[in-house]
């Protein structure tokens, strides 16, 4: 009995040490492939800083719908020179990374001011925010994790995200020809299949509020050779660079609990859709588990801020991050502000015992 309980202990610990071994390779190996893809970008950012004669330019704004010429090749827009009011003698390299955190093309559109709103609060995470300084904090957020946002994802949901992801587009009711909208898409997971769905005489457009998720995305969706895509900063609240009746699919994943506005978020989807298309929504949502729910929390605000310190060395925006979730509203009230916002035939559907609820509607 002894040896027999020796050998159990031994194997045991083999198979801990096994899979510590494995799950360490995982996260190295993500690490190094998220350095390979940043490498990329920066050398990429640094290719299009200078023109021929050695002068630098600010050159990354990202292409506006109406900008784009006609018989462009979709997919093969870069970018676009800033105004000439923000080419001044200021921009130098060493200015620009001292520069504060939040991008001002981030807050682009935003539809709140202190003029328009006046002292009205929202929340951000567990705070109190006015409603004109969420988009701002919201960007900076993104723009601290952007980088590492791929890498989290996978260890923060043991690579379940994808399976979510996966089902949501199964959903999706997509297919060759058509035009999609990804909003909030950030890095792209999305889009790409959407990319190989509609096809060559398909069109996605990736848009997301916060530049540095967008070029994420833009890098590796380039890269994997979707020439059937194009990259738009906007904002999911007005969507404005986008015409009424344009896409016959709209999807936004893990992106409306940010949204300062949601109301005016869902009724700007509305009115982009085609009639009889149809919007995704997936997001975080709540357990209808109560055992779950429990382990859930305890889990969110603690491991997932001590991940972000790491893994991106930024605590604070997961713990934000863990709060919005909280504050997002639930499975029933999120079809109910569908619903008010014109769609017909909304339901959900519960993934992973409602930790995450994929919602859908049709436009009439």
């Amino acid at each position: 009995m002894t040896d027999t309980s020796s050998n159990n202990t031994a194997n045991s610990e083999h198979s801990v040490t096994t899979n510590g071994h494995l799950q360490d390779k995982l996260v190295k190996d993500s690490i190094a492939h998220n350095q390979q893809i940043s490498a990329q970008i920066l050398r990429a950012q640094t290719a299009a800083s200078h023109t021929d004669d050695g002068q630098s330019t600010s050159n990354n704004d990202f292409t506006k719908v109406q900008d784009l010429p006609t018989g462009t090749p979709q997919g093969q827009q870069t970018t676009m020179p800033n105004s000439s009011e923000n080419n001044t003698s200021t921009n130098s390299a060493a200015q620009n990374i001292k520069q504060a955190l939040f991008n001002q093309r981030d807050d682009i559109n935003n539809p709140h001011t202190l003029e328009t709103d006046g002292a009205e609060e929202t929340h951000f995470g567990y705070k109190t925010v006015n409603k004109a300084e969420k988009q701002a904090r919201v960007a900076d957020v993104f723009t601290s994790v952007a980088k590492k946002y791929d890498i989290m994802n996978d260890l923060m949901s043991f690579g379940i995200h994808r399976l979510w992801k996966r089902y949501a587009i199964s959903l999706s009711g997509v297919r060759a020809g058509q035009h999609v909208l990804d909003i909030a898409g950030g890095t792209g997971d999305l889009a790409k299949v959407f990319s190989r769905e509609v096809g060559r005489n398909g069109h996605v457009v990736l848009s997301d509020i916060n530049a540095a998720m967008l070029e994420v995305g833009r890098e590796r969706l380039i890269n994997a050779g979707c020439n059937n895509v194009d990259f738009v900063l906007a904002n999911a609240e007005t969507l404005a660079p986008f015409d009424d009746n344009s896409f016959d699919l709209v999807t936004i994943s893990f992106g409306l609990r940010n949204v300062t506005d949601k109301d005016a978020a869902l009724k700007s989807m509305y009115r982009v859709l085609k009639p009889g298309g149809r919007l995704l929504i997936l997001e975080f949502s709540k357990p209808i588990f109560e055992p779950l729910s429990k382990a859930y929390d305890l889990y969110s605000f603690t491991a997932l801020p001590v991940m972000g310190k790491l893994i991106a060395n930024d605590s604070e925006s997961y713990q934000y991050l863990a709060e919005s979730i909280r504050m997002h509203p639930d499975q029933q009230t999120l079809k109910q502000m569908m619903q008010q916002a014109g769609f017909e035939n909304c339901d959900y559907h519960n993934l992973t015992a409602g930790i995450v609820a994929v919602h859908r509607g049709f436009k009439a």
